[in-house]
């Protein structure tokens, strides 16, 4: 059997095993209906993280020696950030800062173990300036916690997150495929794989989510997998694989400023006004009216999967190209604008008021 097949039935096993167990650990890891971001009705395992490990287990046992060589540093430096985030969804505990810096611990430790950091940027001045290496270090230990944190904060309906990572790394996979590094190639695509297989439990209907442990550890692969790429293959430029992930990149962006901009909102605040919450709100809800509530929560991931499908896409044609992956970096921040304006002030055209969309408060033990 296919070494990805395995893997994926693996991780598939795995979160099946956790709903079909929730009876026994349930008192720990169930989240509840209740919540700013929550859009599930009754209470759910959220330690889908942990058969990620599973899967990842079995990828790492049965691969070859050259693909065990990347992939083994990658999973022992991701420890700290699936603990911490893991920690989290059984404690309830764990402060944002605390998983911001054990993402960032998770970058050091790959730097640690591997030797490498982002200094391969395509921008002459700061190359210069990442030859220091404490500051190649700081740099790269920040870009991944903050792809890390990134795709946690997309992880807010069924399947988005898993969804979303297996695309951009399927695009990493074939940018390092098509430059004859087979090893990381084989790597995305294993990650993939589990990605997939436990969203073959958690799409459409919700039976188990990710977790922040789950999410902080695919949001770290994907972050290093980028930061190696460029690394391994210098003719690839940096923004190939910044393109690649940049629908969390921009979710992040935009969320920040937005929380900035509003009266008693910090930034690390939670609230309901990513763009997936207005797409389920005012598209899917109102083009599915008659569907579940979890229906229409899985029905939004597959338009916010077009937002990481498109980057990546691009990404993977121009993968040499400076000048056309800058150009699809600002349409990719132009169309996230336009689609975020439409939704929230239903128009086209992008502004400051943008950023100030009314609050919305959810009603108690209803889907909105």
């Amino acid at each position: 059997m296919p070494l990805y097949l395995v893997v994926f039935m693996v991780t598939l096993t795995g979160a099946a095993t956790l709903v079909l167990t929730q009876r026994w650990h349930g008192r720990y890891s169930l989240d509840t209906a209740f919540g700013v971001q929550n859009h599930h009705t009754e209470p759910t395992p959220r330690i889908g993280g942990v058969a990620l490990v599973v899967g990842l287990s079995a990828a790492w046992l049965g691969a070859s020696t050259d693909v065990r060589a990347v992939l083994g540093p990658m999973l022992l430096a991701g420890v700290p950030a699936f603990a911490f985030g893991l920690l989290e969804d059984v404690t309830k505990k764990i402060s944002v800062t605390t998983r911001l810096l054990a993402t960032m611990a998770s970058g050091v430790a790959a730097w640690y173990i591997t030797g490498v950091a982002m200094q391969n940027t395509g921008l002459a001045m700061l190359d210069t300036l990442l030859t220091f290496a404490p500051l190649a270090v700081m740099f790269t230990a920040f870009a991944v916690g903050g792809v890390a944190n990134a795709v946690n904060i997309i992880d807010g309906f069924n399947g988005l997150a898993s969804g979303a990572v297996a695309i951009m790394l399927t695009g990493l996979g074939l940018m390092a495929a098509s430059l004859g590094d087979a090893s990381l190639a084989t790597v995305c695509f294993l990650i993939a794989c589990c990605a997939l297989g436990f969203g073959g439990v958690n799409w459409p209907f919700g039976h188990i989510f990710l977790g922040d442990g789950g999410a902080y550890l695919l949001g770290f692969l994907l972050a290093w997998v980028a930061v190696v790429l460029p690394m391994r293959n210098p003719q690839v430029n940096a923004f190939a694989t910044l393109l690649v992930c940049a629908y969390p990149v921009l979710e992040v962006a935009f969320s920040v400023l937005r929380r900035r901009r509003r009266a008693g909102h910090h930034p690390g605040q939670a609230d309901k006004a990513h763009l997936h919450h207005f797409l389920h709100r005012r598209l899917v809800c109102k083009m599915f009216p008659h569907s579940s509530a979890k229906l229409q929560n899985g029905l939004t991931s597959p338009l916010c999967w077009l937002f990481a499908a498109l980057p990546a896409g691009w990404a993977l044609a121009f993968a040499q190209n400076t000048a056309l992956l800058a150009l699809g970096f600002v349409l990719a921040t132009l169309g996230y604008a336009a689609v975020y304006a439409r939704l929230t002030q239903f128009r086209w055209c992008f502004s400051a008021w943008t950023l100030r969309p009314l609050p919305v408060v959810p009603k108690p033990n209803a889907s909105p």
